[in-house]
């Protein structure tokens, strides 16, 4: 919710986490850090198999770093593999660090070792309307209608699954999580682009939205949860107001005059400036004949 109302932090947040992971890796080669240089690719990803709002970096990150030999020439040196207790004191770190950037930049406040978020600027109506929804989509609940507040309708299986066991190389401390699980081996082209495929994947697939009898919006989750559920039930108002929870938000500019104006400039886009943005709320409102607000 936090980088969903506030993205300037993103890019600072994620410059973080590579920090300490790259020096995770020099670790863990033996080098010190002018003698070693990691990579990594990161898509930031903003939602969960439920369509709900869960702003997380994904990072193909190398295995190790590159050295120079001494006639110049590039050189890779794979690190050692890491532990579960590894991982989690590398987690705690990352915790640590961003705490600490995110209060220098004044989006939390530290009052005597405790710190909580610092009162966000309500002013604007992109503010007003997204950040309800984007509020209702994180707990799975309705920002707007005559259900407001309840959480979304849920569809369960015969059997409730079994606790799954926990998967090594994970690390969850409260509330913040690192996966390091997937490992792709050098020169697996096919598996490195499956992996890619996933991480590039969009919020939603057409086969896992379908209308019911009822007119409903019913939402198929890719895995069951553990208490069996299977699908989410929404109205197409409640399924539009997810939808919009998940649009980055950008900076807030002012509408153009009139509709008419807005279609005229959509046209000579591609010969002109690109217009100024129009408002998610309106944009939805134009595209889907439905008001959010």
């Amino acid at each position: 919710m936090l980088l969903a109302a506030q993205p300037e932090p993103v890019t600072p947040a994620l410059q973080v986490v590579l920090r300490v992971v790259a020096r995770h890796l020099l670790d863990h080669t033996g080098l010190e850090s002018d003698e070693g240089q990691g990579g990594a690719v990161t898509l930031i990803q903003r939602f969960g198999s439920a369509a709900d709002l869960n702003i997380h970096p994904h990072c193909l990150v190398l295995d190790g770093v590159y050295r120079s030999h001494a006639d110049g020439a590039p050189g890779f040196v794979e690190a050692d593999a890491s532990t579960d207790e590894e991982l989690r004191a590398l987690l705690q770190t990352v915790i640590a660090r961003l705490m600490k950037m995110l209060t220098r930049r004044g989006v939390l406040v530290d009052d005597m070792g405790q710190a909580y978020l610092a009162e966000p600027d309500a002013d604007g109506e992109e503010a007003r309307t997204l950040r309800p929804l984007q509020t209702a989509a994180i707990p799975y609940r309705i920002a707007f209608g005559p259900h407001a507040g309840q959480k979304v309708l849920t569809l369960r299986g015969a059997m409730p699954q079994e606790d799954r066991a926990r998967e090594p190389l994970c690390a969850d401390i409260d509330g913040f999580s690192l996966h390091a699980a997937v490992r792709v081996e050098a020169h697996d082209r096919k598996r490195l682009e499956q992996l890619c495929r996933y991480i590039t994947r969009p919020a939603l697939s057409d086969e896992r939205v379908q209308l019911n009898t009822a007119g409903q919006v019913e939402l198929k989750l890719k895995t069951p949860w553990r208490d069996s559920t299977t699908h989410l039930v929404m109205s197409p108002l409640e399924f539009m107001q997810r939808l919009a929870a998940l649009v980055p938000q950008g900076p807030q500019v002012q509408e153009v005059a009139s509709e008419a104006a807005s279609a005229a400039e959509c046209e000579v886009e591609s010969l002109q400036a690109r217009p100024n943005r129009i408002i998610w709320a309106r944009l939805l409102k134009r595209v889907l004949a439905g008001d959010i607000t």
